[in-house]
Protein backbone atom coordinates (compact mmCIF):
# COMPACT_ATOMS: atom_id res chain seq x y z
CA UNK A 1 0.00 0.00 0.00
CA UNK A 2 2.97 2.71 0.82
CA UNK A 3 4.65 2.10 -2.16
CA UNK A 4 1.45 2.05 -4.47
CA UNK A 5 0.88 5.48 -2.30
CA UNK A 6 4.43 6.76 -3.21
CA UNK A 7 3.95 5.93 -6.62
CA UNK A 8 0.63 7.87 -6.76
CA UNK A 9 2.29 10.58 -4.97
CA UNK A 10 5.61 11.03 -7.53
CA UNK A 11 3.46 11.11 -10.72
CA UNK A 12 1.11 13.74 -8.70
CA UNK A 13 3.73 16.02 -8.32
CA UNK A 14 5.41 15.48 -11.61
CA UNK A 15 1.99 17.37 -12.84
CA UNK A 16 1.99 20.00 -10.38
CA UNK A 17 5.62 20.90 -10.78
CA UNK A 18 5.57 21.46 -14.54
CA UNK A 19 2.28 23.96 -14.05
CA UNK A 20 3.88 27.06 -13.61
CA UNK A 21 6.34 26.03 -16.95
CA UNK A 22 3.16 25.39 -18.40
CA UNK A 23 2.14 28.51 -17.90
CA UNK A 24 4.59 30.60 -18.43
CA UNK A 25 5.12 29.37 -21.83
CA UNK A 26 1.47 31.54 -22.09
CA UNK A 27 2.01 34.73 -20.18
CA UNK A 28 4.93 36.07 -21.82
CA UNK A 29 3.89 35.52 -25.09
CA UNK A 30 -0.13 36.17 -25.16
CA UNK A 31 -0.18 38.05 -28.11
CA UNK A 32 1.67 34.98 -30.35
CA UNK A 33 -0.77 32.90 -29.23
CA UNK A 34 -3.92 34.97 -29.65
CA UNK A 35 -2.13 36.22 -33.13
CA UNK A 36 -2.73 32.26 -34.36
CA UNK A 37 -5.82 30.66 -35.74
CA UNK A 38 -7.25 27.57 -33.71
CA UNK A 39 -6.99 27.18 -30.15
CA UNK A 40 -3.39 27.32 -29.10
CA UNK A 41 -3.91 24.53 -26.60
CA UNK A 42 -3.84 21.71 -29.40
CA UNK A 43 -0.12 23.29 -29.30
CA UNK A 44 0.49 23.61 -25.36
CA UNK A 45 -1.37 20.64 -24.06
CA UNK A 46 1.31 18.34 -26.11
CA UNK A 47 4.19 20.16 -25.25
CA UNK A 48 2.78 19.81 -21.47
CA UNK A 49 2.78 16.39 -21.62
CA UNK A 50 5.97 16.38 -22.91
CA UNK A 51 7.27 18.08 -19.50
CA UNK A 52 5.64 15.17 -17.90
CA UNK A 53 7.52 13.19 -19.19
CA UNK A 54 10.83 14.92 -19.07
CA UNK A 55 10.26 15.84 -15.24
CA UNK A 56 9.54 11.86 -14.64
CA UNK A 57 13.15 10.63 -16.67
CA UNK A 58 14.49 13.38 -14.40
CA UNK A 59 13.15 12.12 -11.23
CA UNK A 60 13.02 8.17 -12.30
CA UNK A 61 15.95 6.92 -10.24
CA UNK A 62 15.07 8.71 -7.14
CA UNK A 63 11.13 7.68 -7.33
CA UNK A 64 11.65 5.37 -4.35
CA UNK A 65 14.53 7.12 -2.19
CA UNK A 66 12.59 8.40 0.56
CA UNK A 67 14.11 10.65 3.41
CA UNK A 68 11.82 8.90 6.29
CA UNK A 69 8.85 6.30 6.76
CA UNK A 70 6.64 6.74 9.22
CA UNK A 71 2.42 6.25 8.55
CA UNK A 72 2.23 9.29 11.22
CA UNK A 73 3.04 11.64 8.34
CA UNK A 74 0.25 10.57 6.60
CA UNK A 75 -2.18 12.35 9.41
CA UNK A 76 -0.75 16.38 8.90
CA UNK A 77 -0.37 15.25 5.43
CA UNK A 78 -4.74 14.66 5.51
CA UNK A 79 -4.79 18.23 6.84
CA UNK A 80 -2.74 19.87 4.06
CA UNK A 81 -4.87 17.59 1.31
CA UNK A 82 -8.53 18.57 3.05
CA UNK A 83 -6.59 22.46 2.74
CA UNK A 84 -5.84 22.02 -0.62
CA UNK A 85 -9.13 20.96 -1.76
CA UNK A 86 -11.46 23.93 0.23
CA UNK A 87 -8.73 26.08 -1.92
CA UNK A 88 -9.74 24.67 -4.99
CA UNK A 89 -13.68 24.84 -4.26
CA UNK A 90 -13.20 28.16 -3.04
CA UNK A 91 -11.20 29.53 -6.09
CA UNK A 92 -14.37 28.46 -8.45
CA UNK A 93 -16.79 30.32 -6.86
CA UNK A 94 -17.21 33.76 -8.95
CA UNK A 95 -14.57 32.34 -11.85
CA UNK A 96 -16.07 31.16 -14.87
CA UNK A 97 -14.73 28.32 -17.02
CA UNK A 98 -12.98 30.31 -19.12
CA UNK A 99 -11.20 32.29 -16.35
CA UNK A 100 -10.36 29.24 -14.79
CA UNK A 101 -8.84 27.67 -18.16
CA UNK A 102 -7.03 30.39 -18.63
CA UNK A 103 -8.93 31.10 -22.42
CA UNK A 104 -8.87 34.96 -22.06
CA UNK A 105 -5.32 35.16 -21.82
CA UNK A 106 -4.76 32.94 -25.10
CA UNK A 107 -7.77 33.69 -27.31
CA UNK A 108 -8.16 36.77 -29.41
CA UNK A 109 -10.86 39.10 -28.82
CA UNK A 110 -12.13 36.91 -25.81
CA UNK A 111 -15.45 39.02 -24.12
CA UNK A 112 -14.67 37.93 -20.41
CA UNK A 113 -11.91 40.54 -19.21
CA UNK A 114 -13.07 41.19 -15.42
CA UNK A 115 -11.55 41.24 -12.42
CA UNK A 116 -12.94 38.87 -9.65
CA UNK A 117 -11.85 40.13 -6.26
CA UNK A 118 -14.12 38.35 -4.32
CA UNK A 119 -14.63 35.56 -1.94
CA UNK A 120 -11.58 34.10 -1.43
CA UNK A 121 -9.55 36.44 -4.03
CA UNK A 122 -10.20 39.23 -1.53
CA UNK A 123 -7.74 37.60 0.30
CA UNK A 124 -5.18 35.75 -1.63
CA UNK A 125 -4.79 36.69 -5.65
CA UNK A 126 -3.92 33.39 -6.76
CA UNK A 127 -5.52 30.85 -4.78
CA UNK A 128 -5.42 27.94 -7.38
CA UNK A 129 -1.78 28.35 -7.19
CA UNK A 130 -1.40 27.68 -3.40
CA UNK A 131 -3.75 24.69 -3.69
CA UNK A 132 -1.37 23.09 -5.77
CA UNK A 133 0.98 23.87 -3.04
CA UNK A 134 -0.66 22.45 -0.60
CA UNK A 135 -1.63 19.07 -2.68
CA UNK A 136 2.51 18.83 -3.24
CA UNK A 137 3.67 19.25 0.08
CA UNK A 138 0.97 16.76 1.45
CA UNK A 139 2.19 14.45 -1.08
CA UNK A 140 5.78 15.32 -0.29
CA UNK A 141 5.12 15.08 3.61
CA UNK A 142 3.29 11.96 3.36
CA UNK A 143 5.59 9.88 1.10
CA UNK A 144 8.43 11.36 2.14
CA UNK A 145 9.95 10.68 -1.37
CA UNK A 146 13.21 12.80 -2.25
CA UNK A 147 11.95 13.16 -5.55
CA UNK A 148 8.32 14.80 -4.41
CA UNK A 149 10.25 17.39 -1.94
CA UNK A 150 12.81 18.14 -4.90
CA UNK A 151 9.37 18.14 -7.47
CA UNK A 152 7.92 21.02 -4.86
CA UNK A 153 11.43 23.08 -4.62
CA UNK A 154 11.33 23.58 -8.33
CA UNK A 155 7.65 24.22 -8.25
CA UNK A 156 7.68 26.57 -5.90
CA UNK A 157 11.10 28.38 -7.93
CA UNK A 158 9.16 28.34 -11.63
CA UNK A 159 6.22 28.95 -9.92
CA UNK A 160 7.31 32.82 -8.38
CA UNK A 161 8.84 33.62 -11.41
CA UNK A 162 5.50 32.65 -13.12
CA UNK A 163 2.93 34.65 -10.73
CA UNK A 164 5.53 37.91 -11.71
CA UNK A 165 4.71 37.20 -15.00
CA UNK A 166 0.83 36.14 -14.71
CA UNK A 167 0.86 39.98 -12.49
CA UNK A 168 2.25 41.82 -15.52
CA UNK A 169 -0.22 40.24 -18.32
CA UNK A 170 -2.93 40.63 -15.74
CA UNK A 171 -2.12 44.41 -15.51
CA UNK A 172 -1.81 45.27 -19.33
CA UNK A 173 -5.18 43.61 -19.98
CA UNK A 174 -7.01 44.59 -17.03
CA UNK A 175 -5.44 48.13 -16.00
CA UNK A 176 -5.14 50.50 -13.24
CA UNK A 177 -7.51 48.52 -11.28
CA UNK A 178 -5.19 45.66 -11.37
CA UNK A 179 -2.32 47.36 -10.07
CA UNK A 180 -4.51 48.82 -6.87
CA UNK A 181 -5.63 45.09 -6.22
CA UNK A 182 -2.04 43.59 -6.59
CA UNK A 183 -1.23 46.28 -4.20
CA UNK A 184 -3.90 45.45 -1.99
CA UNK A 185 -3.94 41.35 -1.70
CA UNK A 186 -0.80 39.46 -1.61
CA UNK A 187 -0.26 36.67 -4.02
CA UNK A 188 0.31 33.48 -1.87
CA UNK A 189 0.32 34.18 1.95
CA UNK A 190 -3.47 34.89 2.57
CA UNK A 191 -4.48 38.19 4.36
CA UNK A 192 -6.41 37.34 7.38
CA UNK A 193 -7.14 40.79 8.85
CA UNK A 194 -10.14 43.44 7.20
CA UNK A 195 -11.10 42.97 3.85
CA UNK A 196 -10.59 45.93 1.40
CA UNK A 197 -13.32 48.34 1.02
CA UNK A 198 -11.93 48.21 -2.66
CA UNK A 199 -12.55 44.64 -2.77
CA UNK A 200 -16.60 44.12 -4.51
Amino acid sequence: MQQHLRTIGWTACIVYATIPSFWLMIHPRVDYWRSRSGSPYRILLPIWIAMWIVMGAMTFTWRHSSLYSNAWTWLPASVLFGAGLWIYKSSVKGFSGPQLSGTPEIIAGHVEQRLVTTGIRARIRHPVYLAHLCEMLAWSLGTGLVACYALTVFALISGAVMIRSEDRELEHRLGPEYVVYREQVPALIPRFGPRSQNSR
